[in-house]
């Protein structure tokens, strides 16, 4: 799995490179999706194994085409339908929607080399959902999507086990865009259904807008206060658990992100990857200062890790928003460093030890 993790990341910091130069839907197919499609372990000249230009005939229209098919013992199993790289997705899901009905295929992908979106027929048989089981950004690729990206591989490829887990990542998925939307601006109906709860009174159309802030400010200090939790129990471990640091960036805080919703004010979503990153310079840090004086602060360009809570003082910046990762110190030259994942920052453990002292 690590190996395919690292193939995925180097295929999207290559689509990022190279994307301002694809203008056509025949460049974006070459240069974006097949290189995609062979990351996936399916020779693109075989014609047993990927077809491209696959007759799907739609009612009494013959010879329809769409751009690929993915074979499985001779039957299509994934269909695939490119639009060029300027192109947005949305307008096109109805096209997809009428090939999806006419092969025996359970998966339809629709993609423009960037964005990808995976749809089956979980709500009717042999019907295409309206909305996507799965959408993953290759500029914005997380590891919990690699995951799931993997499960299309031909040597893991099992229609069986997709399906089974394509419900639970659908649903998954909508209630977390439901969450983040609620975080933040609270419907009347979720701000109702919270006070029920706390609140005796009427709830008036005026209690429900006076509400409305405590209920934001509520779910943000929740957040906040599950994360230090995780956080303070691995940092008040004994030393036999800090030698298993590493272990707990990542499983403890991939379960942290499971049972939290990640914050989303003014667009500032606050990844799986900062928190590792930041937890990881915290025990960096604990050598020589007190856990309590380590916060973080995320905004949209990079996320800050802090001592004293002190924006003055600043010890480094984590910059996770593209493939392209870096690492900031704030020391004399600000000093900027390319790395390639998240662990990379044990490298400059001594660099950030350093500045943080100026500040001590």
């Amino acid at each position: 799995m690590e190996d395919f993790i690292q193939q995925m990341k180097s295929l999207a910091s290559r689509i990022e490179r190279i994307k301002g130069n694809v203008q056509t839907e025949e460049a974006t197919k070459t240069s974006l999706i097949m290189p995609l499609i062979q990351a996936l372990g399916y020779d693109i000249f075989n014609p047993e194994e990927l077809v491209p230009e696959f007759i799907a005939d739609v009612g009494i229209k013959k010879g329809e085409k769409i751009d690929y098919a993915i074979m499985q013992a001779g039957e299509p199993v994934i269909l695939i339908e490119a639009k060029s790289v300027n192109e947005k997705l949305g307008k096109h899901d109805s096209q997809l929607f009428r090939y999806f009905g006419t092969t025996q295929a359970k998966f339809a992908i629709l993609t423009n080399g960037i964005e990808y979106k995976f749809f089956t027929d979980l709500e009717e048989p042999n019907k295409m959902d309206q909305k996507p089981f799965f959408v993953f950004n290759m500029l914005d690729l997380r590891d919990t999507q690699i995951i799931e990206i993997s499960k299309f591989k031909k040597s893991d490829f099992d229609v069986i086990n997709v399906l089974t887990t394509a419900s639970d990542l659908k649903y998954t998925n909508e209630i977390k865009q439901f969450l983040s939307k609620q975080w933040e601006e609270p419907s009347d109906e979720f701000v109702r259904l919270i006070i029920n709860e706390v609140y005796q009174g009427i709830k008036t159309k005026k209690v429900l807008d006076n509400f409305k802030d405590i209920v934001k400010k509520s779910l943000n200090q929740f957040v906040n206060e599950k994360v230090n939790d995780k956080l303070q129990q691995a940092l008040n471990s004994d030393s036999a658990e800090s030698k298993k640091s590493d272990t707990f960036v990542e499983s403890e805080v991939i379960e942290l992100q499971q049972e939290t919703v990640a914050a989303a004010v003014e667009e500032i979503t606050t990844t799986e990857e900062e928190i590792e990153g930041y937890v990881l310079i915290k025990l960096i840090l604990r050598e020589e200062f007190e856990p309590t004086r380590i916060y973080y602060r995320d905004n949209r360009s990079y996320f800050n890790v802090l001592l004293d809570d002190n924006i003055r003082k600043w010890i480094c910046r984590l910059g996770f928003n593209s493939s392209n990762k870096y690492i900031q110190l704030n020391d004399e030259m600000k000093t900027s460093i390319k790395i390639e994942s998240v662990n990379d920052i044990q490298n400059y453990k001594n660099e950030i030890i350093n500045v943080a002292k100026q500040f001590a």
